[in-house]
């Protein structure tokens, strides 16, 4: 098995340093594409799950961002490791994030607070997702034909973060890109939260061996929760699982599509994936975890 090609980026390229939260990136330009770096300096394998989960968005059919692994040089030294991706924004056509659509129905959305925020409902995304357009066809090219709204392809996503239990599709990590004629929902990116990345290896080794019923797979994966609040009103945010499902209530057609779609990813194909990432990267125990997790959350979904 080969495993994923890592691109190194000469730190000398970097036209822009930018800092997103603690994560150092930059972008740099190669032919005619701008390109960013995003480092995974803390060693909490960001990287490795922004890739698994683009490898997935390509099973399921769902736009998304490539990611690709990748480390920083200077001088013929490995730096660090992370990722780049292609620029999915042209200008002079921009991204705007899930906040700032909000805001512009509702002067009162508090746009500086990333976490916890009520008023990150599924009411209110769900009712903006309306006035979108579906991703243009260069990042739907893998999508059943029946998906056909911007709300329809947005189910995707959740289910997407229930099956790699990611916790992270706050209103910055969501977005619409304008082509000049109309919002378009954004391909889904920034995945680097999932598949419980940042647990240690003896963690993961403890869960996969453990008698507790408490300490397994199944019990961390059903503790997941999103980033979305079914109500305004409500105390907690929904379960990963429960925010796909109230979604998918809005659209039961995209419900039952993106699941045929997932039912139809076996554990040889998760694991094809999981096997390419190089070892310095990912190791064995966690590629075990990482499957077990993958495969506990297909099963809840489609049950």
């Amino acid at each position: 098995m080969a495993f994923f090609p890592v691109h190194q980026v000469d730190r000398s390229r970097a036209e822009q340093f930018e800092q997103l939260g603690s994560k150092p990136k930059f972008w740099f330009v190669e032919g005619t594409r701008r390109l960013l770096f995003k480092a995974d300096d803390r060693g909490t394998g960001e990287d490795w799950a922004e890739v698994i989960a683009c490898q997935l968005c390509e099973l399921l059919g769902l736009p998304h961002v490539e990611y690709k692994l990748a480390e920083e040089c200077e001088d013929d030294q490995i730096l660090r490791p992370g990722v780049i991706c292609e620029n999915m924004a042209h200008k002079p056509f921009p991204l705007v994030l899930g906040n700032e659509l909000l805001f512009a129905t509702d002067p009162q959305y508090p746009t500086g607070q990333r976490f916890k925020v009520r008023q990150h409902s599924v009411v209110a995304v769900a009712d903006m997702l309306q006035r979108l357009e579906v991703p243009s066809d260069v990042w739907m090219t893998g999508s059943p034909d029946v998906i056909q709204s911007a709300l329809d392809v947005f189910v995707g996503y959740i289910m997407l973060d229930a099956w790699i239990a990611n916790q992270d599709r706050h209103h910055e990590n969501w977005g619409a890109l304008w082509d000049g004629k109309a919002m378009r929902l954004a391909p889904t990116f920034d995945h680097g939260a999932g598949l419980a990345r940042n647990l240690t290896d003896n963690e993961r080794s403890e869960r996969l061996s453990t008698k507790d019923r408490n300490r397994t797979v199944a019990a961390f994966a059903q503790r997941g929760r999103s980033a979305f609040y079914l109500r305004e009103a409500d105390n907690q945010p929904l379960l990963t699982l429960d925010a796909f499902l109230a979604f998918g209530k809005r659209s039961s057609v995209a419900k039952d599509s993106w699941l045929k779609q997932l039912l139809a990813v076996n554990r040889e194909r998760m694991w094809g994936i999981l096997e390419q990432v190089p070892q310095e990267r990912m190791s064995p125990v966690c590629k075990e975890f990482t499957l077990e997790l993958l495969l506990e959350n297909q099963r809840r979904l489609l049950d």
